[in-house]
């Protein structure tokens, strides 16, 4: 199977690939600069001029975007944030407009956000109602983008992803060095709901998204990447104390971190309950359906 993979080189991209590689399939990165990406043997890096009418893949997987949670939302940052998710989409659909022989899927990435700030009692699946805010926006035009692919026969599954956890990187990677020295603790009222998914099961959703393709019958549309037991900041604090076998007393008040962090504080003090009800139709089966599951005691000197 040949994929074409944008945001191959990022914290999903790389997993997912490595996955691909490992059942023999194809898989072709784009990248703004391909000179400056190392990618593992048997990917094929290239730039996004490089994608001609003539190329031919079987399905594309679209992951580019800068981190949200990487910058202070200045309208400069939120342009870049816009940005980095519109383009590359628009350039693969562009891609797909041109090509001779078009994909049979196309798998663009969104994010939970997409639901905004919810209730914590308020369970939200693929149908549900959002709350209009920067980063609904932001996941919405980058949905809409995606699915124009849509007006050219291929399907589009928009892959509406938790907090992704895993040690090598993403939140887990920056909270545990934290936890580890016991200054660990909740934010604000510690009630908001965290919905996460551990990287080992988003690698294996997408590629069961993947397999769907070859037989039975496709999803299509928005589908949660979450895990089915979302947790509240204060259990996910709880949890990870247990892992690293420190204590987690402190807490971080939520006008503290609104000062230091201003509108992107919502990422930390808002969230979402949001269950995947469209990936567990399909029967897929969690590896890590429940935090204490992945988070186990013992799981900072495993991961040391």
């Amino acid at each position: 199977m040949r994929i074409l993979i944008t945001g191959g080189s990022g914290f999903l991209g790389r997993a997912l690939s490595g996955a691909l590689l490992g059942q023999g399939a194809a898989p072709t990165w784009l990248s703004r600069d391909p000179r400056a990406v190392v990618a593992p043997g048997g990917v094929d890096v290239r730039g996004y001029d490089g994608l001609h009418a003539s190329d031919c893949f079987d399905v594309v997987v679209n992951l580019a975007g800068a981190g949200i949670a990487d910058g202070r939302w200045s309208d400069a940052r939120k342009q870049v944030l816009f940005d980095s998710r519109l383009e590359p989409t628009r350039s693969v659909v562009d891609w797909i407009r041109r090509a001779r022989t078009r994909p049979r899927l196309l798998l663009s990435g969104s994010a939970v956000g997409w639901y905004g700030r919810q209730p914590a009692d308020r369970e939200l699946v693929e149908d549900s109602a959002a709350h209009p805010e920067f980063v609904h926006a932001l996941c919405a035009h980058w949905e809409r983008a995606a699915l124009e692919a849509v007006t050219l026969d291929v399907p589009v599954v928009l892959l509406r992803t938790g907090v992704v956890l895993d040690p090598a990187g993403g939140m887990l990677r920056r909270l545990l060095p934290v936890f580890r020295l016991g200054a660990g603790g909740r934010l604000g009222s510690g009630e908001q709901v965290l919905s996460w998914i551990s990287r080992e099961d988003w690698v294996r959703a997408v590629l069961e998204l993947l397999d769907q393709q070859t037989g039975r019958p496709a999803l299509a549309g928005p589908v949660n990447l979450t895990a089915p037991a979302p947790v509240s900041n204060r259990e996910f604090t709880r949890v990870l104390a247990g892992a690293v076998h420190r204590p987690a007393w402190a807490t971080v008040p939520a006008g503290v971190l609104r000062l230091a962090l201003g509108e992107m504080s919502t990422l930390l003090l808002d969230g979402q309950r949001v269950l995947p009800r469209r990936l567990l139709d399909t029967g897929f089966e969690f590896r890590h359906p429940r935090l204490d599951a992945l988070l186990r005691p013992g799981f900072a000197r495993q991961q040391a």
